[in-house]
């Protein structure tokens, strides 16, 4: 997983805020008793319909695919490093800066396995459970731990960067963990996962785009490959909520409204390196101005996921469902009416610099 922060002003609800829960307790878990049965209930049909999704490890790719073979003779080897280190020669500084960001935040999969696993009803609860929902999380984790093995690696291959200053990041950020405002909570977890998904993605397949514009066909195949791991991901968390919803529509549709109206918070949004304390802020500035992640690209998920599930159609909801469909159904627009006026303002604005550790302190402009 992995991922950028929207930067827009937050959007005030036309309605009171639904909840799942009116405790101070239920702020942490917010999912009430009688709801885990559902997704006991459902462990037949994730075993079914979610597992198959998961590829066997000997079909699956992996970092070494890509990278120089170590065990060959050395020349050959030190020919494919160099072979590495001219293609990355090629990439300018700040699609670099988008690059170490995302790989570090695909690096602290360790904070993510244990975000799920805070999902009551659905966690791991003995560290090698049998249950689907515990079997799904453990190799998707495994899946996803290829991510950030493989573009370490190839940052460090290819010499650009600082690999200390990016070491210290990740150490930082794992050691930092995360809080979506999920709440323990499955339906809202779900909702996450699946926009988070989607919009790895996009900026995946954003970078693979770039790096073959910058003459890296490399690192165009390895950003494209994990961009594919992200789709089929996306595919089976998007397919969890598509069940919610028919199983438990007023639930499943306040969860998603609760989400839209806290906006996503990205996993990464505690990114440090010991010298910028905006660091992520940064970061997601000069992927906007890329236009590897985007107020846009956020619009656009949400529109694609209201369409996926179709939102707009759902019926059976009570009244304060029928409030979180009208809030949701409505949101996209209302997103893109405040990029028109925050592009207005940045056209206003002399653009600014900030350097990056990760570049050994080069200036790039936000």
């Amino acid at each position: 997983m992995h991922y950028i922060s929207l930067q827009i002003s937050p959007l005030t609800p036309p309605r009171p805020r639904p909840r799942l829960g009116d405790t101070t307790t239920s702020r942490c878990h917010s999912l009430p008793p009688e709801k885990l049965e559902i997704y006991k209930s459902l462990e037949p049909w994730v075993a079914h319909s979610i597992l198959p999704l998961l590829k066997p490890t000997d079909k699956s790719w992996q970092p070494s695919d890509f990278l120089p073979n170590s065990s060959q003779p050395s020349d050959q080897f030190a020919a494919e490093v160099q072979n590495l280190r001219d293609l990355s020669a090629n990439l300018p500084d700040d699609y670099l800066v988008v690059l170490v960001g995302n790989m570090i935040t695909e690096d602290a999969l360790p904070t993510y396995e244990t975000y799920i696993n805070t999902f009551d009803g659905v966690r791991d609860e003995t560290g090698a459970s049998a249950s689907p929902w515990a079997t799904w999380t453990r190799a998707w984790t495994a899946e996803e731990k290829r991510h950030g093995d493989l573009l370490r690696t190839y940052l460090y291959l290819s010499g650009r960067v600082d690999m200390l200053m990016i070491e210290r990041t990740v150490q930082n950020l794992i050691a930092s963990g995360m809080d979506p405002k999920t709440e323990k909570n499955p339906y809202m977890g779900f909702v996450y996962t699946s926009f988070q998904e989607r919009a790895t993605f996009v900026s995946h397949g954003n970078t693979a785009r770039l790096a073959k514009e910058n003459g890296d066909p490399l690192l165009a195949r390895i950003c494209g490959i994990i961009a594919s791991d992200e789709k089929r991901h996306e595919n089976a968390y998007i397919k969890i909520v598509e069940k919610l919803l028919e199983v438990d529509t007023t639930t499943a549709m306040l969860a998603i409204a609760d989400m839209m109206r806290k906006r996503i918070t990205m996993p990464a949004y505690l990114m440090n390196d010991g010298q910028d304390t905006s660091l992520f802020s940064h970061y997601s500035a000069v992927a906007q101005r890329l236009g590897v992640y985007t107020a846009g690209d956020y619009a656009d998920i949400l529109e694609f996921l209201v369409g996926r599930w179709k939102l707009e159609g759902l019926e059976g909801l009570t009244d304060e469902g029928r409030c979180a469909q009208e809030y949701v159904c409505g949101l996209a627009q209302r997103i893109r009416k405040l990029q028109e006026r925050s592009h207005e303002r940045a056209r206003k604005i002399k653009p600014l610099s900030q350097k990056f550790s990760w570049i050994f302190n080069k200036k790039i402009i936000l």
